[in-house]
């Protein structure tokens, strides 16, 4: 796994002296492409040469230990060589999870559609209590937050909502939330004071761009129509409401939260090139039954993921079994414990497997 290490350092040194030249820099397309390949490179070629320092250390200190008779200074050398052995070990898995192959999606801004399941009313004010809960992580991550298609149900609640997130690496971290989302509690509607449950769906979808999917015009009907809403200033007077329909999948996109029908027209767009973009992976996924059970967050988007537990204040990701007991401050968008938690968990999964093969 470690023999190719050296090629990488090599690598990023001539791309270090590329960026240096005049001749790049004059060329911003070039420039950014190399900009990008260092700023991908660069944790692992620190983590080697931190790797490397450390081995070095190690050859010192026996070196020295051979060497020397005072058995002060000996002891002060076998903590060193203690202390260089472990940094080679944690160094180790570090690299060995930075060389796992990266998920060329990873860096891409996502779409988020998330739809009430079962549960009536409750599952709606769910659905909007997992959208505020995502917009307000998006917010600490200072991630730019747009709605591209809402339905409201008049009370607080959403029948579904689609929102686009865009910000460095949201895909690599959002991607683990597909799926279902359960909910636990009594509803102020219920009078007998019993525990409803109600379930919600989340599918994050990574951006795509034109070219990783082609929409062929014959394939798609374009509607234009007056914006609905809740009344007053919610509803437009112009026909600025986009309805595609894509005939070969029958995915109907509808966006409405822009004044502008152009700007309607450019999201419902982004939203169906996103759709398709998932179905293709989705049949690649099914193609790879094996690989698929060894990931999280790419499966199945009918597998019920996490449980919000009101009355224990207790949310369960079930996936890695994880429990955490501040329900509050995770519907307001502290979910980075539980993201970490999912990423780590991916990581180890696949570095099982590739010990395996």
């Amino acid at each position: 796994m470690f023999e190719n290490l050296e090629d990488i350092l090599i690598k990023y040194e001539d791309l270090n002296a590329e960026l240096a030249s005049p001749d790049v820099t004059s060329d911003q397309n070039r420039f950014r492409k190399l900009m990008k390949e260092q700023s991908d490179l660069t944790p692992l070629v620190e983590a080697y040469t931190q790797y490397k320092k450390a081995n070095q250390d190690i050859a010192d200190s026996l070196e020295m230990l051979d060497e020397e008779n005072d058995e002060e200074m000996r002891d002060m050398l076998k903590e060193e060589l203690s202390s260089a052995k472990a940094k080679v070990a944690e160094l180790e898995e570090k690299i060995k999870i930075l060389l796992l192959p990266k998920d060329p999606n990873d860096d891409k801004n996502v779409i988020v559609e998330i739809r009430a399941g079962a549960g009536g009313d409750e599952a709606a004010l769910f659905a909007a209590e997992l959208f505020r809960m995502y917009s307000h992580y998006a917010e600490s991550r200072r991630w730019k937050v747009e709605v591209v298609n809402a339905e409201e149900t008049g009370i607080g609640g959403m029948k579904e909502v689609e929102f686009m997130v865009t910000g460095q690496g949201a895909y690599s971290v959002l991607k683990y939330e597909s799926g279902v989302h359960r909910v636990q509690r009594v509803p102020e509607t219920e009078s007998g004071g019993r525990i409803h449950t109600s379930t919600a769906s989340v599918a994050v979808m990574p951006e795509a761009e034109d070219v990783e999917v082609h929409i062929d015009e014959k394939d798609i009907r374009i509607d234009v129509m007056r914006a609905s809403g809740n009344g007053g200033q919610c509803v437009n007077t112009t026909d600025s409401a986009v309805r595609l329909t894509h005939y070969p999948t029958g995915i109907v996109i509808y966006s409405q939260t822009e004044k502008s029908q152009i700007q309607n027209k450019e999201k419902a767009f982004a939203l169906l090139r996103a759709k398709l973009y998932d179905l293709e992976c989705q049949k690649a996924h099914d193609a790879e039954a094996d690989a698929r059970r060894s990931q999280i967050g790419t499966g199945d988007r009918s597998e019920k993921i996490r449980t919000y537990n009101f009355p224990q204040g207790r949310v369960t990701d079930h996936r890695i079994g994880l429990t955490l007991y501040k329900l509050d401050k995770i519907l307001d968008g502290d979910i980075q414990e539980i993201l970490d938690a999912c990423i780590a968990a991916d990581q180890a999964a696949k570095l099982a497997k590739m010990n395996d093969n």
